[in-house]
């Protein structure tokens, strides 16, 4: 019999991203619209809305838009409008602007915005509180709920007051069961509890892998003479070699400057370092002109879904639905997500709705994949749906061709039949004796930046007497399998310094910095033996991420 207290709701919403508080907005908007009630709470792992949420970002505000017709008027904070869109390919020192005209118009941003996506969902939780939604912030989900049937009865969050060594301290608080009619799950990329499910409902029995980038981002203060608000770069080519991704550049409000690196996981060589590369991109010419003279405030990190319209699951199952990048809208060659996961929550949200007025619980809510399948979302993610794997398969350039000519075909709606196939990005490592180490120059403490001093302006903190939430299946596979095989890739794969080989009675050791984690999964996704198991940290714990 469990000793914990319970709550019971019409609906459960794991993660207050975009796409979570969009669900429940909109499931509260009908309600009204109906002159009905449906109650409605979202759990959140960080410390507040939008602790944890890391993008660009440049919004498409279609979504927004579908959701809060006058969100203008409301004061929503999407800062500056797109005025100069450019798109460089780099060498080591110079570069190639492309031309518009040979872009795909899908590709353009007008109408976009440059914005603080941590600082639009934060206002999107005060539009779902004055609805009347719940939202319980430092509350992470830790653990599923089934009933007797096996469908999903709900969510716990975590036990507070665990000390490492498994025993109860003095401030020990078991955590709260959450009972609902339908639990939504919009936890993000990766979520831990989206793989428990997805393996227990066989959600990917029609579907490919998932695969997915690590993003790196760095906020700066600019001089005011440098600052172009509305101004947006991307860049491909330079540093990456065998690997593939690109930077990002955005001027955004208040004299700041948005700079970040993705590289996708696929990449072959166990001694690429995603953090390096991104410290390298910045002393481009082009790069560095951008921001020189200015400070660098923020930092963080984060895995996004770039698997696109073939890697998207089931995404109804018994008493629950997947919403936002726990399934995977993300269009990679947009490099946008939020007005998809927008979209993807409301979708859910009417599915829902309509199930809860009929009487329902805990069964397959049959409608949400067929309106979410037949919606714009889906004609946006088919069109682009072979830009990601062209890459991955042929390289940035020849790739980069190819998606450009299927992409064109597509917008006269005579694209290429067929759709590639992706790979899992674990499987994809080599093997350090058929690769060359790379040697990364030493940061300069003004433009470039060591990982620890990264870590700590990303605001991260976690209970350092605690349980450690990177887990391992077994602890021997670091050293006898990651190490011997591969140079133990974690050392270098981990934007935050989490994980290092140490000598210890004269033999190597793994040892694991779990405070400095700031929840961007890339150990979970990457790791080559699939050893790692990210969970849930105690409460409140991780990054707290201020304006990204």
């Amino acid at each position: 019999m469990s000793d914990r207290e319970s709550m019971e709701y019409d609906v459960v919403v794991v993660g207050a991203g975009p796409a979570g508080l969009a669900t429940a907005i909109r499931l509260k908007q009908l309600a009204a619209e109906k002159g009905s009630d449906v109650s409605v709470c979202i759990l959140e792992k960080g410390s507040e809305v939008g602790a944890h949420i890391l993008s660009g970002a440049v919004i498409d505000p279609k979504g927004l838009t579908e959701l809060i017709p006058d969100w203008k008027d409301k004061g929503a904070p999407v800062g500056v409008a797109v005025s100069d869109n450019q798109h460089w390919f780099l060498s080591a020192h110079r570069k190639w602007s492309l031309p518009h005209w040979a872009m795909p118009p899908f590709l353009s941003n007008e109408g976009n915005y440059t914005c603080s996506l941590g600082n639009l969902t934060r206002w999107l939780a005060s539009q779902a509180e004055e609805l009347g939604v719940e939202i319980f912030p430092g509350f992470p989900a830790a653990e599923i709920l089934y009933n007797d049937d096996g469908s999903v009865k709900g969510v716990a969050t975590g036990d507070m007051g665990i000390a490492r060594d498994g025993t109860h301290r003095g401030d020990y608080q078991p955590g709260m069961e959450l009972h609902a009619k339908y639990t939504v799950f919009g936890e993000g990329a990766r979520g831990h509890l989206t793989k428990r499910l997805t393996e227990l409902f066989n959600l990917r029995k029609d579907s490919g892998p998932q695969v997915y980038g690590l993003g790196i981002k760095e906020l700066w203060d600019v001089p005011a003479e440098q600052h172009e608000p509305g101004k947006v770069v991307h860049t491909q080519g330079w540093p990456l070699d065998d690997a593939w991704g690109g930077g990002f550049l955005y001027h955004q409000e208040n004299g700041q400057v948005a700079l970040g690196f993705v590289v996708a996981l696929d990449y072959k060589n166990p001694y690429l370092s995603p953090f390096e590369e991104f410290q390298r991109w910045k002393t481009h010419p082009s790069i560095r002109a951008e921001v020189e003279g200015g400070k660098r405030v923020s930092y963080g990190a984060r895995a996004i879904n770039e698997g696109g319209w073939q890697s998207i699951p089931k995404l109804a199952f018994p008493g629950g639905v997947l919403v936002g990048c726990a399934a995977g809208f993300v269009n990679v060659p947009r490099i946008k997500g939020s007005h998809t996961a927008i979209k993807s929550g409301m979708l859910a949200a009417e599915a829902l709705y309509q199930a809860i007025g009929g009487g329902r619980r805990n069964d397959v809510v049959e409608s949400y994949e067929p309106a979410l399948r037949s919606s714009w979302i889906a004609k946006e993610l088919k069109s682009v749906r072979n830009a990601q794997p062209a890459v991955a398969k042929w390289g940035s350039t020849v790739g980069t061709v190819y998606a450009g000519i299927d992409m064109w075909m597509n917008f006269f709606r005579i694209g290429l039949p067929w759709t590639l196939k992706h790979h899992a990005d674990h499987t994809s490592i080599r093997r350090k004796d058929q690769t060359a180490p790379i040697v990364y120059p030493k940061a300069d403490g003004v433009l470039t930046f060591d990982r620890l001093s990264s870590v700590f302006i990303s605001n991260t903190n976690h209970e350092e007497d605690q349980p450690v939430h990177l887990t391992l299946k077994d602890a021997q596979v670091p050293i006898s399998v990651n190490l011997a095989l591969y140079d133990a890739p974690e050392q270098r794969y981990c934007p935050a310094g989490v994980y290092e080989i140490v000598e210890e009675s004269g033999a190597p050791r793994l040892q694991i910095n779990a405070q400095n984690c700031v929840h961007c999964k890339t150990c979970d996704i990457k790791d080559p033996t699939q050893n790692i198991n990210w969970v849930t940290p105690e409460g409140g714990g991780g990054p707290n991420y201020p304006n990204m």
